[in-house]
């Protein structure tokens, strides 16, 4: 999750999702829609038919939803991809709201873990929500309910993005959202992270799960994680492994370890044909 756009977000999501290969059958939702989102160029020709493939009004088998999904390969195992890969030219293909939805799809598909790359800024839907008329929950309060999740918190290490950083912070924090268990990564730093970016891990590290640092790549950012295998430093690897260290600890530290089964969606019911 992240408080603006432009906070490494989606890089975070593929770092996070090459380390938890290494434990998990895993997969990375795009909530972006299309012209919006690098997985697309990420996944190349790879996508495989995607999301436009999965029609929300058809009962879905794990083959066919395992079948739409683009396969990334990792220098420690592979992992898969949903995303719209279709042309830029196509439909605009609409995508559900609810976090209780992709949680289903996941489940359907057999995945142990889900990274997903949510598109919505936080501070904006928590204010939203709380200022709304109908009192519907805000869709980042859905998102850290869902079973063993593990909100990752994204900013640039900018006197910007800590500013954004901190108003999402203490929004989360009035609404009761669990920063107990959620992991700050502050992105962008090169060499020793500025002091803003310093004072803020001081001040997040008491409050929430853990504040990890992702260092500037300038092959990342010339050429994004479209290379296979991806061109990726050296030290923006190790910070990958804090990063899921800390993520793996906070879910054994809030949900125990090892973690219990995951709560399994409801079979639709057996359809039967109408006697003759």
């Amino acid at each position: 999750m992240a408080a603006v756009g432009g906070s490494a977000r989606s890089t975070v999501a593929h770092l996070l999702a090459d380390e938890l290969a290494v434990v998990a059958d895993t997969v990375v939702f795009d909530l972006a829609h299309r012209l919006a989102s690098p997985w697309p160029a990420w996944t190349g020709a790879a996508h495989a038919g995607g999301l436009a493939a999965l029609p929300h009004d058809t009962p879905l088998s794990r083959a066919r939803i395992r079948a739409a999904a683009a396969v990334r390969r990792a220098p420690q195992g592979e992992w898969d991809v949903l995303t719209d890969g279709r042309e830029w030219s196509a439909t605009p293909l609409p995508l559900p709201t609810p976090a209780a939805a992709w949680y289903q799809l996941a489940a359907a598909g057999g995945w142990q873990a889900l990274v997903a790359d949510t598109a919505h800024p936080i501070a904006h839907d928590l204010l939203a929500a709380r200022c709304a008329d109908d009192g519907a929950s805000s869709l980042t309060r859905a998102w850290c309910e869902l079973p063993f999740a593990v909100p990752v918190l994204c900013a640039q290490a900018t006197a910007d993005g800590v500013l954004a950083l901190q108003q999402a912070v203490m929004l989360l924090h009035a609404e009761g959202l669990p920063l107990q268990r959620t992991v700050v990564v502050l992105a962008g730093s090169d060499g020793r992270p500025p002091a803003v970016a310093r004072a803020a891990a001081t001040m997040l590290s008491a409050r929430t799960s853990a504040v990890v640092h992702l260092p500037h790549d300038a092959d990342l950012r010339a050429q994004g994680l479209q290379a296979e295998p991806a061109r990726i430093r050296t030290r923006t690897r190790q910070a990958a492994r804090d990063l899921v260290i800390a993520v793996l600890y906070s879910a054994y530290q809030a949900f125990g370890d090892p973690l219990p089964d995951a709560p399994q969606p409801a079979p639709l019911p057996t359809a039967h044909a109408p006697a003759v």
